[in-house]
């Protein structure tokens, strides 16, 4: 992957695109961006080969899907070796639920989004994670009670 990759109005353009909805298709976005199939699919590749473009995903509603509430739990702990981290975080993929993980500056040394039904599911990956996970100092639970804003379109 190169660090380096520039990209121009077009690049930018296609990346638009595909953030609002990658279902398109190359001749589809080449057309809204003025390139034919063949050069549109080029710069997509070369995006995509550049770690630019990391995957294409459906978003689905958290709701419709009974994972209703949203917990953001923050984790202090005293031990910040290689081990501990590397356990830690072999314990955080081994959870599906928790869906965002974020080393912190500050206070808290990490911070976890989590998708549950509801809060007696949130409990149990509470239990899971401190079992999975030795050396935890502090684990802090705050709920969202409404989402007022979700994206994951880049402004570019």
């Amino acid at each position: 992957m190169s660090e380096n990759v520039k990209i121009d109005t077009i690049d930018r353009r296609i990346l638009e695109i595909i953030q609002r909805d990658a279902t398109h298709s190359i001749q589809d976005i080449g057309e809204q961006v003025g390139l034919s199939t063949n050069p549109c699919w080029r710069r997509i590749k070369r995006m995509e080969d550049a770690g630019i473009i990391e995957r294409r995903v459906a978003i689905l509603n958290p709701v419709k899907l009974g994972l209703g509430v949203t917990a953001f739990v923050s984790i202090r702990t005293n031990k910040h070796t290689p081990d501990w981290l590397a356990s830690f975080a072999a314990g955080i993929l081994s959870i599906p639920e928790i869906i965002e993980c974020h080393r912190m500056s500050g206070d808290v040394d990490y911070l976890l989004k989590i998708a549950v039904a509801d809060i007696a599911h949130y409990d149990r990956i509470y239990q899971e994670l401190i079992a999975a996970v030795p050396g935890l100092s502090d684990v802090s639970s705050t709920f969202s009670m409404e989402r007022l804003k979700y994206g994951t379109a880049l402004a570019i």
